[in-house]
């Protein structure tokens, strides 16, 4: 893997903003070819660069990231899957309210202070706790997909129509 690919390998992982010397330490690249990198992937789009005291750091666009994700959705489901895809999270949700007898997945992480909890219970509700805060994110990313879907897909049908008509 080539020093701009591991620069953007760590870029993909960042979860808060990071300066070119920290970006450059993970990885394992020259300073001037992360700062290079990292105006390039600014100038795409792909990061944006904040100021941080005196220090410039950089972060991934999580709006471009929310609206990358949505068309994701869209292209590669039908509305049929989607639907059903939120049946499936909310039927999985539902099982673990009855099993656990607790509405959210913060009561659940409440329970995970009883005493009486073998490990092996302990380890299978913080799994539970972990897939229930993912379904959550999963039936949020659909549920936008649901609602622009029919946006979409006009808007492609329309980009199909333009092709056609040009000439050739």
């Amino acid at each position: 893997m080539s020093a701009r690919d591991r620069i953007r390998a760590v870029t993909e992982t960042l979860r808060e903003p990071r300066s070119v010397n920290w970006i450059s330490e993970q990885a394992d690249a020259a300073w001037s070819t992360t700062n290079e990198k990292l105006q390039n992937l600014v100038d795409q789009g792909q990061l944006r660069r904040v100021e941080a005291g005196e220090t410039t750091c950089y972060q991934p666009d999580y709006t471009r990231l929310l609206f990358e994700e949505i068309r994701t959705l869209i292209e590669e489901n039908t509305r049929e899957e989607l639907r059903n895809e939120l049946a499936a999270i909310t039927e999985e949700i539902e099982e673990w309210q009855a099993t656990y007898d607790v509405e959210t997945w913060e009561e659940l992480e409440q329970s995970l202070a009883d005493g009486s909890l073998s490990s092996d219970e302990l380890h299978e509700r913080r799994d539970v706790i972990t897939q229930w805060e993912e379904n959550l994110e999963d039936r949020r990313l659909i549920k936008h997909a649901l609602a622009l879907h029919s946006d979409v897909e006009a808007a492609h049908e329309q980009r199909i129509d333009v092709a056609d008509r040009a000439p050739n």
